[in-house]
């Protein structure tokens, strides 16, 4: 019996419908994996988030306070970076895959922009659709650019300066902050594929602690 072109073409794009579900469960899979079993590493405190109110994509106001019972991680980005930012939203992209399913769901991933003047809610917006951002778990914040850059420079302890054409020279890290708002560990882009596993352990790592211990004396 011959099938028909339409049938035909119906099955086609089911089949790849659910080889693409498969590849992205795979890769989820993948991470968690490849994150455990490990022997936990001990995450010092390292500083204290100070408060901060941004703007998100949204158009909604983000506090340090609306953070606190959620495990969160923060990169640095803007939407004119030719450099490493795709790289690193396209690491947050898989993150947010990574981690639907751990610590109880309550993880949050924030992008801040190093270019406030130019990465408007909308702006961010658009960029953000391009990864299949899912809002509720990844927020996209601008705000006053004098704010933001006293934020990371003292508040996350990040460098963050400009080149000779005015473009925002920023740092390429991922800062790990933990459900009571103290950063508990950062890492480099340059971590490769070692980065998301790195990641989700310390996210592990902190989803059994019962509360941040205090900090080392120097």
């Amino acid at each position: 019996m011959q099938v028909r072109p339409q049938l035909r073409i119906r099955r086609l794009a089911w089949g790849g419908l659910f080889l693409i579900a498969m590849c992205v469960l795979g890769a989820e899979m993948y991470l968690i994996k490849k994150a455990g079993p490990r022997v936990p590493r001990e995450l010092p405190v390292l500083a204290k988030v100070p408060d901060f109110s941004f703007t998100a994509e949204t158009g909604l106001q983000v506090r340090r306070g609306g953070l606190i019972g959620k495990i969160w991680v923060a990169d640095f980005i803007f939407t004119r970076c030719a450099g490493p930012c795709p790289v690193m939203t396209e690491r947050m992209r898989r993150l947010q895959i990574a981690t639907r399913n751990i610590a109880a769901g309550d993880v949050h991933l924030i992008s801040i922009t190093v270019d406030p003047a130019y990465d408007t809610p909308d702006v961010l917006s658009k960029y953000g659709a391009k990864y299949g951002t899912d809002p509720d778990r990844w927020s996209f914040l601008t705000g006053d650019p004098d704010a933001i850059e006293k934020f990371i420079a003292k508040g996350m302890l990040l460098g963050l300066s400009k080149d000779g054409e005015g473009m925002p020279i920023h740092a390429q890290k991922f800062v790990v902050v933990d459900r009571e708002g103290y950063i508990r560990a950062y890492h480099d882009l340059d971590e490769g594929d070692n980065l998301l596993p790195k990641i989700l352990d310390d996210i592990q790592t902190l989803d059994r602690e019962d509360s941040t211990p205090p900090p080392a004396h120097k």
